[in-house]
């Protein structure tokens, strides 16, 4: 893995304001840092969540936290899941109690890439032929039809008539958005930890994605960059194996830190930027791709407004992944049998308003186990006599 520095930080980051985590000898701290100052929020709050859900997070950093000489360049270079030193502090997710959702299909590109796994069974030997046969009589261009409206349910209409119906295309374009459950709380893995690939796939990808936190009254709060691996094989079988293909063991990266929303950044900030994905393997294979994040398909408002409100709540918050603006498919071997993961591979996701996040490709059976859950941060708290709520 390539040295973790200042370099995956937002390019304005001491002008912003943001919310970390660090696991510290004593346990797991949470970090207000603004103007470049950092704020120990622990006492305050004890929890990431419980802080999220003041009625000003931003004013609270410095109202509340209390000045810390925290060296930031020292933990992100400690944060290399394979050079970590357990007594010095390194980044975590920073998220703790939020639920972890995302949507799927919010993209044009992932939307087609989505049915092309579902014509092909999961077989990524067919994926070259049926992306072509899928183009041919869907096309790509509907980026400008809006999901729920009537030209989108004439769109369908036509397709049920061609035997194309798909599931994907009808949380793609119809009303209701694919929102699902990524991983449980206190699961999501940070900057430079391994991300895992369950060993049953053999067609998976990163899905580089920018993630929204939102409060549990359905504020938003700010952004974060977001790994939501997949696999595409598994999924490609049955829709019904979703919960299969996205939650395993490290298989949601999240970081390097949660960028509020505040005088100097917004949602069309975000909205307007563009998302880079690299990927560096062992064997030589490079990939480059690049995509719009204002290429959505669906207004992220309208898309909270589906997560949380009055049909459905989230008393610690949520953080919503959502949706990855393209599939890798540059082939990985032979010809038309598009990218695979291998172990090693280095997986860079980046954008200027939020830094970058880099982890590295592991089966998930040589991830570090999750042990560290609700209870062992309750107990850590209580240990340490601070707040629990």
């Amino acid at each position: 893995m390539p040295p973790l520095d200042v370099t995956c930080l937002p390019k304005d980051w001491p002008a912003g304001s943001f919310a970390a985590r660090a696991m510290t000898p004593e346990g797991p701290i949470i970090l207000g840092l603004q103007d470049g100052q950092a704020f120990d929020l622990t006492p305050a709050f004890g929890t990431l969540a419980a802080w999220l859900s003041a009625p000003d997070p931003v004013a609270a950093i410095r109202g509340q936290g209390r000045p810390l000489a925290f060296d930031l360049a020292a933990a992100l270079a400690n944060s290399d899941a394979e050079t970590m030193d357990p007594a010095r502090p390194a980044l975590l997710a920073p998220v703790d109690l939020q639920a972890v959702k995302a949507c799927g299909v919010t993209y044009v590109r992932s939307m087609l890439e989505r049915v092309i796994e579902e014509r092909c069974r999961g077989d990524a030997t067919l994926a070259e032929g049926v992306r072509g046969e899928v183009r041919g009589i869907i096309g790509d261009d509907l980026g400008n039809i809006r999901p729920g409206s009537p030209e989108a349910l004439r769109l369908k209409s036509a397709l049920v008539e061609k035997g194309w119906w798909s599931q994907y295309l009808e949380v793609g374009i119809g009303p209701d958005v694919e929102i699902f459950s990524k991983c449980q709380p206190m699961a999501a893995v940070g900057l430079g930890a391994r991300i895992g690939i369950h060993p049953m796939s053999s067609w998976n990808n990163p899905e580089p994605e920018v993630v929204l936190a939102v409060s549990p009254g359905g504020t938003l709060l700010g952004a974060m960059l977001g790994n939501d691996v997949n696999l595409r094989d598994v999924e490609g079988r049955s829709a019904l194996l979703l919960g299969r293909a996205k939650d395993n063991n490290a298989s949601c990266a999240l970081g390097p830190l949660l960028r509020f929303f505040d005088a100097g950044f917004d949602l069309p900030a975000i909205m307007e930027a563009e998302l880079s994905l690299s990927i560096v393997g062992r064997d030589g294979f490079t990939l480059e791709e690049s995509g719009a994040v204002g290429a959505l398909s669906r207004d992220p408002v309208a898309i909270i407004g589906q997560l949380i409100g009055p049909h459905h709540q989230y008393p610690d918050g949520a953080v919503l992944f959502l949706g990855t603006p393209f599939s890798p498919s540059k082939d990985r071997g032979a010809p038309g049998q598009g990218f695979t993961h291998h172990p090693g591979d280095v997986v860079r996701i980046a954008t200027p308003w939020l830094g970058a996040l880099v982890n590295v490709v592991a089966s998930t059976a040589d991830c570090p186990p999750w042990s560290f859950g609700t209870g062992a941060l309750m107990a850590s708290l209580a240990r340490r006599g601070l707040p629990r709520a």
